[in-house]
């Protein structure tokens, strides 16, 4: 008996769990937690030495995050598809493949079910990897997207899932992305996180992400926040409208697609691209781009595991960012 089915034994379920529609991504993750399941670690900070370089921005009227590196510390600093350490992928692809029952559809081709399951995620992933989407120069691949068409190939074996539980195909192929990433990487908030965005949202400015990132990423920035404050709500501070993802235009920085779909936007509330400054931690792929395109830029370093900039290159005043931050918080002395 799984721990869902000892839960429904106990009549333990929360409310949102007894009903017959099938959970969201954001309750699933909140049935995740209340599991005893063990995840990785997230990353222990290691501060670079840094200085900030803050001054007043009168004219910012909006300010869009990196997620990854900047508002979400995550192992790697950044997110991965394939980890560097193998025994990590396969434990990662073991743990999903226990958790969704999937070993009745593998091969029985001798071996361990999660090698055959390392095999096909290769394969797929490399076939999502291949047909870039529009001729984008850098393409973004999207987990929910990878997972859907390796399950297909797992229902030509008659796998089968809780429909009523994890939804259609779609809705379970996030899921599923989500654990399998829950898996491979830890994640926390920086500090302050709740407090800079509170600040952004209070002074009344446009506030959105603009960041690679995955079906999931909201709700893995949500549970960090929450970790901070457990009042803290993403959706109060930024809404749906307000999120740029690489997953949804099908291109990663610095492909100027992402930050032109998100400019534009902004532009049909009449914020203009010098009126937007735009938080990052990595300078070839948050700073120039958005410079490129006219945007205030702001570099994070805050974090070595993160910060991607070296000294010589912030010499330089093509690619030096208007300001530094070395935390979150002083986001305060910089607009609003």
């Amino acid at each position: 008996m799984d721990a869902l089915d000892t839960l429904k034994a106990e009549n333990r379920l929360p409310v949102y769990l007894r009903v017959s529609m099938a959970l969201t991504l954001e309750q699933y993750a909140t049935y995740l937690d209340q599991r005893d399941l063990p995840w990785p670690a997230p990353p222990v900070v290691h501060r670079p030495k840094a200085k900030p370089h803050l001054k007043r921005m009168l004219e910012v009227r909006a300010v869009v995050w990196n997620v990854y590196g900047t508002l979400l510390a995550i192992s790697g600093g950044e997110l991965l598809f394939e980890h560097p350490q193998p025994l990590i992928q396969k434990v990662a692809l073991d743990k999903t493949l226990q958790e969704f029952k999937m070993w009745a559809s593998m091969s029985r081709k001798p071996g361990q079910p999660a090698d055959y399951l390392l095999q096909m995620y290769k394969q797929v992933l490399l076939e999502q990897t291949s047909f870039p989407a529009g001729g984008e120069k850098y393409p973004e691949t999207a987990s929910d997207r990878l997972w859907e068409a390796l399950i297909k190939k797992l229902l030509l074996k008659d796998y089968k899932w809780d429909a009523g539980f994890f939804g259609s195909l779609n809705e379970f192929s996030r899921k599923v992305a989500y654990f399998f990433h829950a898996s491979l990487q830890g994640t926390v908030c920086y500090d302050g996180a709740v407090e800079a965005l509170r600040h952004v949202a209070g002074c009344g400015l446009s506030q959105g992400l603009l960041s690679d990132g995955q079906c999931f990423t909201a709700a893995q920035l949500q549970r960090g926040l929450a970790k901070q404050d457990e009042s803290a709500k993403l959706d109060e501070l930024i809404g749906d409208s307000e999120r740029w993802l690489s997953y949804e235009i099908r291109g990663r920085k610095p492909s100027e697609r992402l930050f032109r779909q998100a400019l534009t936007a902004l532009a049909e509330r009449g914020i203009q691209a010098s009126e937007v400054l735009h938080v990052g931690s990595r300078l070839a792929l948050d700073v120039l781009p958005a410079r490129r395109l006219g945007m205030r830029t702001a570099l994070f370093a805050g974090d070595k595991g993160s910060l991607a900039a070296t000294g010589d290159q912030l010499k330089d005043d093509n690619r030096r960012p208007d300001v530094m931050l070395t935390e979150l918080t002083q986001i305060a002395d910089v607009v609003g």
